[in-house]
This record gives structure tokens, sequence and C-alpha cells, in this order.
């Protein structure tokens, strides 16, 4: 008859444990119990599960039982947070409406949500243009340096954003700049030598035209809009042309190509769209950007 394992159970000499009487090669395994602190623990974790079952939703069922008596859940706790925060921008939201961009900038707390709130509104609406960064590119203009076609002032910000550049709203701001070489206002050679003496106006290198006589082609033609020395003048949208922050071109071709032909950018009016809270919002973003204005530097463009 074969021996029983509980046959083989004796005391360890060592320890004074018992043994589970399995015995491989000698070496024998002791039935040591296990801590009491453990066991306590363990029995505990299963009482805690019992009654998370009932107060909190656990296992789904076909029951609405298993929502549990708390009636608590994450989705319910999230509609709560986010109808608090609701709440708190309500009271932010409804100062900025009362507010003008110049109250705005001045109070320290309100124009931190509003340019922060600015931002979020700058990242869906403006970047296709204006690059993540709002850096800008040829053709869109960079709102973080200090050149500004239509002023950078709060007010001014609000005004470009809220009705657009050439759009169809009756308040937006316009410029045109005539096709001095499509329209037969100036011939070639005047063409030329005017955007030589353009060139020099911000120190750049001529590579072709007479910048002596082009000072006198722009004085009779030019001047009258981006004024005498070329430092463009905000109320008519003309750029300053004494420095090498240029909107679309990159060298004297270009200027060339512009004096011929000029190209004239659209901005929508995006108060009709986004509301005129969300519009000072951006308005105090871009400000905030770092171009031009006490107290805090705006943006550019």
């Amino acid at each position: 008859m074969a021996n029983n394992d509980s046959d083989k159970r004796e005391i360890d000499a060592a320890t004074g444990t018992p043994t589970t009487g399995h015995d491989w090669d000698g070496i024998k395994e002791l039935d040591t119990p296990m801590p009491r602190w453990w066991l306590w623990t363990f029995y505990g974790c299963i009482a805690f599960a019992a009654v998370y079952v009932v107060l909190y939703p656990a296992i789904p069922m076909v029951s609405r039982a298993t929502d549990g008596l708390l009636g608590w859940s994450s989705r319910g706790d999230l509609t709560t947070e986010m109808a608090g925060a609701v709440t708190a921008k309500a009271g932010f939201r409804d100062q900025i409406a009362a507010a003008s961009m110049d109250e705005i900038i001045a109070d320290p707390e309100l124009f931190r949500f509003a340019a922060g709130a600015g931002r979020s509104s700058f990242s869906v609406n403006c970047v296709q243009c204006h690059g993540s960064g709002a850096a800008g590119s040829v053709g869109y203009p960079n709102l973080q340096d200090d050149d500004w076609v239509w002023g950078g002032a709060p007010d001014e910000i609000y005004q470009t954003i809220a009705h657009g550049i050439r759009s169809e709203d009756p308040d937006a701001r316009v410029s045109d700049m005539p096709g001095f070489g499509r329209d037969g206002i100036l011939e070639r050679p005047a063409i030329l030598d005017v955007s030589a003496y353009v060139m020099t106006l911000s120190g750049a290198k001529v590579a072709f035209g007479d910048p002596t006589n082009g000072q006198t082609v722009f004085a009779e033609n030019c001047a009258a809009c981006h004024g005498e020395s070329g430092e463009g003048m905000k109320e008519l949208g003309a750029p300053a042309l004494n420095d090498p922050i240029w909107l679309r071109v990159t060298d004297q071709n270009g200027v060339v190509a512009q004096v011929v032909n000029p190209r004239h950018g659209v901005m929508p009016a995006w108060e009709p769209r986004l509301g005129p809270v969300a519009v000072k919002e951006l308005a105090a973003y871009v400000y905030s950007l770092g171009g031009g204005a006490a107290p805090v530097k705006a943006a550019s463009n």
C-alpha cells in the first residue's frame, strides 16, 4: 500500500515547523502558515470590495442596481466640474464684455484670463495663416515683431480682428496700392529706379536701377502713403519701407513685382463668427505676443 503524504509529515528540527510531507531528493517543504497581518488584509480587501460594489458602480449587469447606492459616476463628476468651470469663466467673460480693451489690459488678472482664452481661439482660427507660433510667413503678417500696418494699440488690434482687412464687413480696413506698371502709371525704367531707392531705405543691397532718380519717383508717387522717409502710415494701412521687415517681398525683384502689380491680402471679419468677447480675447492675446505698445508689448500687424 502506497504511503500518503500525510504519513510523511514531521516537525522540522531546525525551525520547529511542520513539513508538508513533500520530499524532493531529500529537500523537504515547510508548511509555514501565512502571517496573520496578511490574512486580515486579504479579508479586509474582500470586505471592502463587497461594500464598494454596493455603494459605487461595479460589474455591469442587466440592472441599474450596479449604479451604486451613492449614485456617483465619473461622467457625472466631470459634468459637475465642467459646470463649475463654466460658471467661473462666466464672471470673467462678463467683465470682458463690459470693459474696453484698455481696461482689460490694465487689469492683470482679467488680461491674463483674456489672453489665455484668446490663445485657444488663435489655435483654432488663426494658425492656418499666421502659424502656430504667430510668426507668419511671406504674405501672412508676423504677429511677434514691432512692424504694424494698421497699428498695434489694443483698440487697433481689436478693430482689425473684428472687422477684417478688405473683407465684406462695412467697417473693414481697406487700403489699395495702385498697379503702377499694370495701370501704365510708371514706365519700366522708373519702376526699376524706385525699387532701387526702396532698397536703400532699409540699407539693403541694390541690384539694379538708379536710386537717385528713384528718390524723385518715390517722392512724386509713393511718399503720400508711405511717408517721405518710407516710415509708413498706419492710418492708411501703408507699410513701413525703411526697415527690412516686409510682408510680401524678400528682394528687389519682389519690390518690382509689387510696384508693377501689387498683391492685396484679405483677412475675414471675426466678430460676426466669434462674437465681441472672443474677439477681445484674441486681441488681448495678440497684444501679449511681443510687439508695439506699452504697458505690455503687443504683437505685429
